[in-house]
C-alpha cells in the first residue's frame, strides 16, 4: 500500500508539474480528460483539476462493475492528479523558455508521471483508465491506444479554440504516448496477466 501511494503521490506530482509549468503557459493541451479540463480551463475559466475529477465518474462507475481491480486502484490516482494539478497552478508563468522546449520537457515530464503509474496498475484518469482496460482486452500496448484516443482531443481543440499553436499539442501527445509505451512495456507481461 505504502508503495502505491508513493507512486500514486510521484506520478500525480510529475503530471502536475508538467502541465502547470510548461503546457498551460502557451494555452495547449495534452490529451485525455487533462486534455479537455484544460479546454474547459481555456473556454470557461474551469479549475482544471476540479473539472478533470468530475469528467472521470462516470468512467469510473463503468470501471467498478466491469474492472473493479483498476476502479479501486485508479480512483485514487484521479482525486490526488486532480488536486495536485490544481494546487500547482502557482507554476504556471514561472519557467520562461521557447514553446517548443517548453513542449518537450513538459510532455516528458507528464509522460514519466502516467508511465509509471500505468505500469503498476494505477491510472491517471479518464481516458488512461479507458486505454488500460482496452489493452487487456486487446493485448494492443497502453501507450498506443492513449495516443489513438489523444488524438481525438487534440484535433477537438483544434476545431474549438481555432489556434494553430494547438499544432504543438500533437507534438504533446506523441511523446507522453512515447514515454508511457517505453515505461510500460519493462512489465508488459504482468500488466496482462493481472
Amino acid at each position: 500500500m505504502k508503495k502505491k501511494i508513493a507512486i500514486i503521490g510521484f506520478g500525480s506530482t510529475m503530471i502536475s508539474i508538467g502541465i502547470n509549468g510548461f503546457i498551460l503557459p502557451f494555452h495547449l493541451i495534452n490529451g485525455g480528460f487533462f486534455g479537455i479540463s484544460l479546454l474547459f480551463n481555456y473556454l470557461w475559466g474551469f479549475q482544471s483539476g476540479l473539472t478533470f475529477i468530475l469528467l472521470n465518474i462516470p468512467v469510473y462507475l463503468f470501471a467498478l462493475k466491469i474492472e473493479p481491480e483498476y476502479f479501486y486502484n485508479g480512483l485514487f490516482g484521479v482525486i490526488v492528479s486532480g488536486t495536485m494539478v490544481d494546487l500547482l497552478i502557482p507554476l504556471n508563468g514561472l519557467i520562461h523558455l521557447p514553446i517548443i522546449s517548453s513542449v518537450i520537457i513538459g510532455a516528458v515530464i507528464i509522460g514519466i508521471g502516467m508511465g509509471v503509474m500505468l505500469r503498476n496498475h494505477i491510472s491517471p484518469g479518464g481516458m488512461d483508465l479507458l486505454a488500460l482496460l482496452f489493452a487487456k482486452w486487446t493485448k494492443l500496448n497502453v501507450g498506443v491506444i492513449m495516443v489513438a484516443m489523444d488524438m481525438g482531443v487534440i484535433l477537438t481543440g483544434l476545431f474549438v479554440l481555432h489556434d494553430p499553436r494547438l499544432l504543438y499539442s500533437l507534438l504533446i501527445i506523441s511523446i507522453i504516448g512515447l514515454m508511457a509505451t517505453v515505461i510500460t512495456l519493462f512489465r508488459r507481461e504482468s500488466i496482462f496477466t493481472n
